[in-house]
């Protein structure tokens, strides 16, 4: 008996010893799995910048047969990488995959393997469907479906990192400063070109394209081929909707896996009112500016295709040009003379209607898109319950909030305004020639412009002192906050406008609409015109001092207009020094990004003092 019980200790010791092991290697192994999962994470994200890397080599060089079988099998690495992650992924961690992964992602995931079967079997000699054996075996459907799957990969990348609570300012600027630089390579590319362009002025072009300003110190159009004007294009299309939107839109289209805290931060960015709006909202935004640049491509090819005497092909690439940059307020143009090419000119003006129509949907502001968007679900609410004759329990009172008709109402008058006084200024002087309608278009369309878009139809070197004055004016000011527009903003105009007229009436309180305006708004304002003012004249000082032989006043003009994201010079451009083309990217870089923010990246928010200090007054006369 005593025997079979040490023998049953024995065994009991060893069976919890036997288990024992076993959770110490089932945690050690779960461990492993993680380091290796965070291994293959981080080579399928150099895999995916290097896919990247070799479809510009592919697209913007020119190559030689063996080059080009070179670059096949890079491809071919990067495949593999891409497939090894996924069924890494699919194995060990399945469950979670499973229930992160949203339907087009799946469409990806599926496409990558599809890439694998012309590997695994040969090409048949008769196949039975002709067009899916020229798709499965074609280089370009292989390299695609790569370049959208690393595609994936670095915009949910970019979540994750906005998921470590790092500085949204540095952030921001950081992005945008990374497509500039990328931008800048690939409009040096050979095949982007008709000449060769030297680093500075790329990267000028680019930081112009990416902070949507329209500044350049080349001729687009006579430098640039249709694959310059494609980079272009895009450069223009991410600045305009914003790099770190441009970016969440596809992180969580194609993969939900995002920290709460990386989709708060996207939620602020385009003002939605909540995270499970977020996805919808960034959806709306992407679908109305293509359905707007798309309507207005159509549009402006109507206005031109029997103006301009060119091949369709290149009507199209000038309408689909033109559609964006005018949405992104870019103000370039791939065209010689820009929009005051003579053919335009003397065609029926209704071209310079349709882009104003166009700069001021970018310039309006995604905050009030959204707000739109709500107001209309909300009236189809009503509408639908009206029919069906029931009550509408939890009625919104104010469909449309005080940021939404103070930059509706503001861009209303400042519009109007500008439009007379732009004719009264220039009537007699650049519009003499044009009968009493073409004036009424072209004061519409350089009344629109100045505020960020920088197009002109009419040489701003030949406008009146006081018309630049106004000008520059409307450049300062430009569109409506969370736009593709530059300037302050119609919004801290506002804002600064209303608390001066309750200082002027004696009041305690800033209201409009019967809201009233919080402090910290009011002081945002007041700090945004006074930088503003202060880099403006920093700006001049510095280019004043590096270019003496040129004119002040086209230089002071030039400073504005890049700082503010315009786009307008007085045809100085091309005629700056290195040290003053870099000057004003800067300049442009910091009017895109905001110097607020761009302060708030460097110096980061610092919480009040816990001590509350007795309340003084400055004497202010």
């Amino acid at each position: 008996m005593s025997n079979d019980r040490h023998r049953l200790v024995n065994l009991r010791y060893l069976a919890h010893k036997l288990s024992k092991e076993w959770h110490s290697g089932v945690a050690h192994g779960v461990v492993a799995i993680r380091l290796i999962s965070m291994f293959m994470g981080g080579f399928t994200i150099l895999a995916s910048i290097g896919c990247l890397l070799c479809l510009i080599a592919y697209l913007g060089y020119e190559r030689s047969a063996e080059e080009i079988r070179g670059i096949l099998r890079c491809f071919r690495i990067i495949q593999a990488v891409f497939v090894v992650n996924l069924l890494f992924d699919f194995i060990f961690n399945f469950k979670r995959t499973v229930m992160t992964t949203r339907p087009i992602k799946w469409i990806v995931d599926v496409a990558l393997f599809t890439t694998v079967l012309p590997t695994l079997c040969p090409r048949p000699d008769h196949p039975w469907i002709g067009w899916l054996d020229t798709l499965m075996y074609s280089n370009k459907f292989f390299a695609g479906i790569l370049v959208a799957y690393a595609t994936v990969t670095l915009s949910y990348a970019v979540m994750k990192l906005m998921g470590r609570r790092t500085n949204p300012s540095f952030m921001l600027a950081s992005s945008f400063l990374l497509f500039i630089v990328v931008g800048s390579f690939l409009l040096m590319m050979p095949k982007c070109t008709y000449v060769p362009l030297s680093y500075v002025d790329s990267l000028f072009v680019s930081t112009s394209a990416v902070c949507i300003t329209g500044l350049t110190s080349v001729d687009v159009a006579s430098t640039f081929t249709p694959l310059g004007l494609l980079i272009l294009a895009l450069l223009i299309q991410i600045g305009g909707l914003g790099v770190m939107t441009f970016t969440s839109f596809f992180a969580l289209f194609f993969s939900g896996n995002t920290s709460v805290y990386s989709q708060l931060l996207v939620k602020d960015m385009i003002y939605t009112k909540s995270i499970n709006a977020l996805l919808p909202t960034l959806l709306y935004i992407f679908l109305f500016t293509i359905s707007v640049e798309a309507i207005g491509a159509v549009f402006i090819w109507l206005s031109i295709h029997d103006v301009l005497d060119i091949g369709f092909k290149e009507q199209v690439v000038f309408s689909a040009f033109h559609s964006v940059s005018a949405f992104c307020n870019a103000g370039f143009s791939n065209i010689n003379g820009g929009m005051a090419n003579p053919s335009l000119m003397n065609s029926g003006q209704w071209i310079y209607l349709i882009i104003s129509v166009i700069v001021m949907a970018g310039s309006i502001g995604f905050p009030v898109l959204v707000n739109f968007r709500d107001a209309f679900v909300e009236y189809v609410h009503r509408t639908w319950a009206r029919i069906k004759g029931c009550r509408i329990i939890g009625r919104k009172v104010h469909l449309y909030n005080v940021n939404t008709k103070l930059s509706l109402y503001a861009t209303l008058i400042i519009f109007l305004i500008s439009a007379v006084l732009f004719w009264v200024f220039e009537r007699n002087n650049t519009l003499a020639g044009f009968c009493f309608r073409d004036q009424i278009l072209q004061s519409i369309f350089n009344a629109t412009t100045p505020r960020s878009s920088g197009f002109v139809s009419v040489n701003p070197a030949s406008f009146l002192n006081i018309t630049l004055i106004f000008t520059m004016f409307l450049m300062w000011i430009g569109g409506a906050s969370q736009s593709t527009a530059g300037g302050i903003k119609v919004n801290t105009l506002c804002a600064s406008m209303i608390n001066l007229r309750a200082i002027v009436l004696g009041q305690e309180k800033v209201t409009a609409f019967n809201r009233t305006i919080s402090q910290g708004s009011i002081r945002r304002a007041g700090a945004v015109i006074i930088l503003s003012i202060i880099t403006y004249l920093f700006y001049s000082a510095i280019l004043l001092s590096l270019e003496p032989d040129l004119p002040a006043r086209s230089l002071l003009f030039e400073s504005c207009s890049a700082l503010f994201t315009v786009g307008s010079s007085l045809g100085i451009t091309s005629d700056l020094s290195t040290g003053s083309k870099i000057l004003l990217s800067t300049a442009m870089f910091i009017g895109r990004i905001g110097i607020i923010s761009l302060l708030i990246g460097i110096a980061g928010n610092h919480s009040d003092k816990p001590v509350e200090y007795p309340t003084d007054d400055i004497i202010i006369n």
